[in-house]
């Protein structure tokens, strides 16, 4: 939990923070890269350092990645400049990218599939909580004391996660010779890097038909044929592709993008929305964005008695449906602004991505042995990550279209034109999601899945 903590509140604490920084540094256009650097950081690292816990165990990738995240937190607090500030986000998005799946992959070894909903609803509700701590903490720092304590306020986090690992969990991994698949890690990472930088940037960098455009695209997916070319003959691949060749795994993977989608949908939009149709103040904008972050956790901890009784599609589903009730209601009150409205359409989805979130990633991790459960754990959180990039990307394309054809003095009627066809979008991405659901395995006896063990019996002991 505290290791989550630390991705969850930099993941909120950052925004509030945006204006004073641009006071104190400028550069006002190179804002969005302070995101999209540490979104696209930690994409391409989650199937790497997954690998890598597979391999050597997940004790050390999880520590390197709290000390890179340590690392890119203190340079962050010292950036003299928008672009020293830039480069040192990516180095806390390389820590973010073993921090997260590290901490769910560690939760699957040592709980078993009855107590892990349970446990994924804790960790869960470590977002909720960053949901309203983050803002808050990130306005009091910018306005009281200095917008740099919003990364120093990490150090003392990232200690404390470091003795507890160090202290509590304990893990026998089978010591062996690897062969590092370092070709297929480079590929991965340039693929990917190139894909989701012209999907973040595309329409606004430069347009979707440059050859800026064109050539990322094309080169990215150059190199991602080549990943799969090397894959195929590769010992210990980096990401196999046998992960793809698996119905569970590829719809709970496809449930995953769709989670992503979803979550910077209405992460980017209700703010936003909120405060120019509205005037509210970001903390009031900020807070009922928090519902959704609220409405997970309180679904999540219950899912575990759900799909111990009806099984991991059946609960999938359910949430499914849930969701698509929350996005229609956005989608259809977003002509009549109100933060009431807004709030409970928020926490509706935030029920719903409980009931599906996690127990399409316990479904998948409870298919595997451990020797496995870090790979699947990582292609799962990176389809999310990918869902998240791709989701922007459309988002925003739709969105900006929309008021670049607003005419002189009606941009707000025009903005919330946008909004209404941005939550459309969402409420579409929660659909699509649904026929995910659907095409997932029946499961078997659901009990069967409770007892201790029954992802695996040749585990290495993983205790805490």
């Amino acid at each position: 939990m505290v290791t989550t903590g630390l991705v969850a509140i930099d993941s909120t604490i950052l925004a509030t923070a945006v204006p004073t920084i641009v006071r104190d540094l400028g550069g006002f256009s190179s804002v969005p890269w302070l995101f999209s650097v540490y979104l696209l950081t930690q994409a391409v690292t989650v199937p790497i350092y997954s690998k890598l816990a597979d391999t050597i165990g997940r004790k050390p990738v999880v520590l390197v990645g709290v000390g890179l995240f340590l690392l890119g937190s203190v340079l962050s607090g010292a950036a003299w400049s928008m672009g020293a500030l830039i480069a040192f986000r990516a180095v806390q998005g390389l820590g973010a990218g073993a921090v997260q799946p590290m901490a769910i992959t560690i939760a699957g070894d040592i709980y078993t599939v009855a107590e892990r909903a349970r446990v994924q609803g804790y960790l869960a509700s470590v977002w909720g909580i960053s949901a309203v701590v983050g803002p808050t903490l990130g306005g009091v720092f910018s306005q009281f004391v200095s917008w740099r304590w919003i990364f120093y306020v990490n150090v003392p986090l990232c200690v404390l996660a470091v003795w507890l690992l160090l202290r509590h969990f304990h893990e026998s991994v089978e010591r062996r010779r690897h062969r590092i698949d370092w070709t297929g890690g480079v590929l991965l990472t340039s693929g990917l890097t190139l894909l989701i930088l012209a999907l973040l940037e595309g329409g606004e960098a430069w347009a979707w038909d440059s050859a800026w455009s064109v050539g990322a695209f094309a080169l990215g997916a150059a190199l991602l044929v080549a990943f799969v070319l090397v894959e195929r003959r590769a010992d210990e691949p980096v990401l196999p592709l046998w992960v793809w060749s698996r119905r569970l795994l590829v719809t709970t993977a496809l449930v995953s993008v769709g989670v992503g989608a979803i979550l910077i949908g209405l992460t980017t939009y209700v703010p936003s929305y909120l405060e120019t149709m509205l005037g509210s103040t970001p903390i009031v904008a900020g807070l009922t964005l928090a519902l959704l972050t609220i409405g997970w956790p309180i679904a999540a901890s219950q899912a575990g008695r759900l799909y111990l009784r009806v099984g991991f599609r059946t609960t999938v589903l359910v949430g499914s449906g849930v969701v698509v009730l929350g996005t229609a209601w956005l989608a259809a009150t977003a002509p009549h602004p109100s933060v009431a409205y807004v709030g409970l359409g928020c926490f509706v989805v935030g029920l719903g991505l409980g009931l599906v979130a996690t127990p399409s990633l316990i479904a998948a991790q409870s298919s595997v042995d451990w020797g496995e459960r870090g790979v699947v754990t990582g292609a799962n959180l990176f389809a999310r990550s990918m869902g998240s990039a791709v989701g922007v990307a459309v988002l925003g394309a739709l969105v900006n279209g929309i008021l670049r054809g607003a005419a002189p003095g009606a941009a707000t009627d025009r903005f919330d034109h946008a909004v209404t066809w941005a939550f459309t979008g969402v409420a579409v991405a929660a659909v699509l999601m649904t026929v995910a659901a659907v095409a997932m395995p029946r499961d078997r006896a659901a009990g069967a899945a409770a007892a201790p063990g029954a992802a695996g019996a040749d585990e290495p002991v993983a205790t805490a």
